[in-house]
């Protein structure tokens, strides 16, 4: 986001597209983001009709990344988080299964939902604060505060355990450098294609422009919260430790 009254935009003739008659600037500002980054992840992870597909996250992008697989095709996508109204509202939106990881054990799960195979495609859409429920939390947690790791790689580790041999895992969360126990050797010996990027905004946007309009993909249940730019500090602080129901904060310069 620009957080500033004015913001100069260079190449605003390249850069900028025209959000199509009816569909309101709310629901627009989601796909200059957290839409194309989430159809990215369905899209270049070779999600494909029939397929069962996993993500980890229930924030916006891990919303997105599920509404495209199953615009993609997919037969069935899973959904995992620990937040009961992001579980809630993925389940009611996106129209996705859930598991809140708190509750079971996720692999297991996995397992007994797709009869012992485990999901064609795994999207990581959490990142490198990932939060789990475990022992190996604490572990990643003390490597990162000691410097000795700057990502917690807890999600990632999951899907790539979780995913079926020869499937794909997708890691659309952001990394910042090196993380501890990547499991290299379950991604030679399960064959599996592991892929990520930057969102690729020019690609994506016009054809999820158009998806908005046509009713495909809803977005605005996303803003759970409009503040003003003077109030930007307390949105960043209720979007990072998940308080009030806090999934994307709206800023309005002059509200």
């Amino acid at each position: 986001g620009s957080h500033a009254e004015y913001v100069r935009v260079p190449f605003a003739d390249h850069g900028a597209f025209t959000v199509p008659e009816g569909i309101d600037d709310t629901s627009a500002l989601f796909v200059s983001d957290s839409v194309p980054t989430g159809w990215m992840g369905a899209d270049l992870g070779g999600v494909r009709p029939g397929d069962v597909v996993a993500v980890w996250g229930c924030g916006a992008v891990g919303q997105m990344a599920a509404r495209a697989a199953i615009l993609l095709g997919a037969e069935r996508v899973i959904s995992i988080d620990r937040i009961p109204e992001r579980l809630e509202m993925t389940e009611r939106y996106v129209g996705a299964e859930t598991i809140d990881y708190t509750t079971t054990d996720v692999a297991a799960e996995l397992r007994e939902r797709t009869g012992g195979r485990g999901p064609d495609v795994c999207i990581e859409a959490v990142g490198m604060e990932a939060h789990s429920d475990g022992p190996m939390h604490l572990y990643d947690q003390a490597k990162q505060q000691l410097r000795l790791q700057t990502d917690r790689p807890t999600a990632v580790r999951q899907a790539i355990h979780a995913c079926r041999k020869g499937g794909t895992v997708f890691v659309l969360g952001v990394f910042a450098d090196a993380v501890d126990k990547f499991p290299l050797g379950a991604v030679v010996n399960k064959g599996l294609t592991v892929r990520g990027a930057q969102m690729h905004g020019q690609r994506y946007i016009p054809m999820l422009l158009d998806r908005l309009a046509a009713g495909e993909i809803s977005t605005a249940h996303m803003a759970t919260h409009t503040v003003s730019l003077d109030d930007a500090p307390t949105a960043y602080d209720m979007f990072k430790h998940k308080t009030d129901g806090c999934v994307r904060a709206v800023i309005r310069p002059g509200l």
